[in-house]
């Protein structure tokens, strides 16, 4: 049974960390289980000396996922783990018990300005599994599998899941998939979904149909259950994420940067970071 859209969410433009511009959902954290968030960070075109990032902050409870696919960011956290993100890179960072860290642009960013283009999603975690130790995957863009289709119309970056036969390298707590995908006017593509799985597109250029409907540039769409999707891009071509997961079916106590399962926990988390116990 092919998916269908049977949603669509609009975007807005929000300032986040210190005042870079992301494109963000509306309500997706009420919507699609198991993720919280997705911020489309930029395009923006910043001269020398105005790039900005995320100074020091905690998390706790859940991943971030941040895919850089323009400019530079260097991220560091108080463990003194460190590294840079360069265009195709992924870091899946998972924040278990707790991680201050901070994502700020590369020195070249700063000196001599450039274009900053990427994603970040938050991935919920089981209650299970919230206080699990930290982790970081800094996967460079030339380890993660691409694809393209027999025609070459259809292009796949392989984050996370399967997509043209091929298999993403980066290791999940549960069991997700995130795919980039870049389509030619008038190419076609048929998704095979884990069947109860939540499945959600993000259109970032150009505009596609699924069964009928269209969806555009900046919105997010809703898919209804099913085993697969199949995407025809319109005139304009289409690039899109494709992501899914299992709905974790648990109670959320979201606080900032800190997502637990009870309000109690979201208390300690607070108490833990303020006393310097957090990580």
């Amino acid at each position: 049974m092919n998916r269908t859209l049977h949603s669509i969410v609009p975007t807005h433009t929000v300032l986040e960390g210190g005042g870079f511009k992301v494109r963000r959902p509306a309500a997706m954290g009420r919507l699609m289980s198991p993720f919280l968030l997705l911020d489309e960070m930029g395009p923006v075109d910043y001269a020398p000396g105005e790039a900005v990032g995320a100074p020091d902050h905690p998390h706790r409870g859940f991943e971030t996922v941040t895919y850089l696919l323009a400019g530079g960011m260097k991220h560091a956290d108080s463990a003194g783990n460190s590294g840079d993100l360069n265009p195709g890179d992924v870091q899946w960072m998972t924040a278990g018990r707790g991680v201050i860290h901070s994502e700020l642009p590369q020195d070249h960013m700063m000196e001599n300005g450039g274009r900053m283009h990427g994603f970040q999603i938050w991935v919920n975690l089981p209650a299970k599994d919230k206080m699990m130790a930290p982790r970081y995957q800094d996967i460079p863009s030339g380890d993660i599998p691409e694809a393209t289709n027999d025609d070459g119309t259809v292009w796949a970056k392989v984050i996370a899941g399967e997509a043209l036969g091929v298999q993403a390298v980066i290791d999940t707590v549960i069991p997700i998939t995130y795919i980039h995908l870049k389509m030619q006017p008038g190419a076609t593509y048929t998704h095979t979904c884990e069947h109860d799985h939540n499945v959600m597109i993000y259109a970032f250029g150009g505009s596609m149909d699924i069964e009928g409907r269209s969806l555009h540039d900046g919105g997010l769409g809703l898919l209804s259950e099913g085993d697969a999707v199949t995407l025809v891009a319109e005139e304009d071509g289409a690039e899109l994420l494709i992501l899914g997961g299992p709905e974790l079916g648990e109670p959320i106590a979201r606080y900032g940067p800190f997502v637990m399962n009870t309000r109690q926990e979201i208390y300690q988390a607070v108490e833990d970071y303020n006393n310097g116990t957090l990580a």
